[in-house]
């Protein structure tokens, strides 16, 4: 039996972590876009946990309408405040949701550690929402990003795929490596067709929110951030997978 979970409860900011910081709404969703944009398949698109809808904005640039499934009824009515009426969005747990159409493209990112049983969410990801030439977009926080190999020899978190406190009070229930992810994508019937990182990163996402609000970093800087983690996939900030059925 899944153990009872309070979403609004797990998307708020606690002692240790915000739930998301600017980094990752100003910085890592528009390297996110910058890596699925080639990969996009005409057609439907599907989010799942769309959280306040910063990232279903983006999406809007790419698709005409969006269907999202949230879990948070907090979060939903601010993402309604701002996406408006080219998005539809489901407040229900992933589990208890019947789709009538499939989906050309999914995205699911930062999400598959919140779930209680990742393999079985995406089997009916596989199975019941991807269309025949649907594309899933599987992106997840990186156990071995250098910012957390750094903490880990700070003894902040005890190892890299560690879940810390601040994380399962948001929810976590793993910290994903490449190969971990890979082995659950497999496990779920789905094809992956393509690997990479999303952004290289040595700052915690609290110190790059500082560094953010200065000079210091320009645009540059950031996109060659980013190239670099084209190049060491395994020590970006998040680790990306392109699945398709088999």
């Amino acid at each position: 039996m899944s153990k009872k979970r309070d979403y609004d409860k797990e998307i708020k900011d606690n002692f240790g972590r915000n739930y998301a910081y600017d980094f990752d709404i100003d910085v890592i969703h528009k390297f996110m876009m910058k890596s699925f944009e080639s990969f996009f398949v005409e057609g439907s698109c599907l989010e799942l946990g769309c959280y306040k809808g910063d990232f279903t904005k983006r999406l809007l640039e790419k698709f005409e309408k969006v269907t999202c499934i949230e879990a948070s009824s907090d979060a939903v009515k601010e993402a309604y405040s701002k996406v408006g009426e080219r998005v539809h969005i489901i407040n229900s747990r992933f589990e208890e949701v019947e789709l009538e159409q499939k989906f050309d493209n999914i995205i699911l990112t930062h999400v598959l550690e919140h779930i209680d049983n990742p393999v079985n969410l995406l089997k009916k990801v596989n199975d019941d929402w991807l269309s025949e030439k649907g594309k899933l977009f599987l992106v997840c926080p990186n156990a071995n990003a250098p910012s957390r190999q750094i903490a880990v020899q700070m003894g902040l978190v005890p190892y890299n795929s560690a879940v810390t406190e601040a994380e399962r009070l948001h929810g976590h229930n793993i910290t994903y490596t490449f190969d971990t992810l890979e082995k659950d994508a497999r496990e779920a019937g789905l094809e992956i067709k393509y690997r990479n990182g999303i952004f290289f990163k040595a700052l915690s996402n609290f110190q790059w929110d500082e560094l953010l609000k200065t000079d210091i970093i320009s645009p540059e800087y950031l996109e060659g951030c980013y190239e670099l983690g084209q190049k060491y996939p395994d020590l970006c900030s998040s680790i990306f997978l392109l699945c398709q059925k088999k």
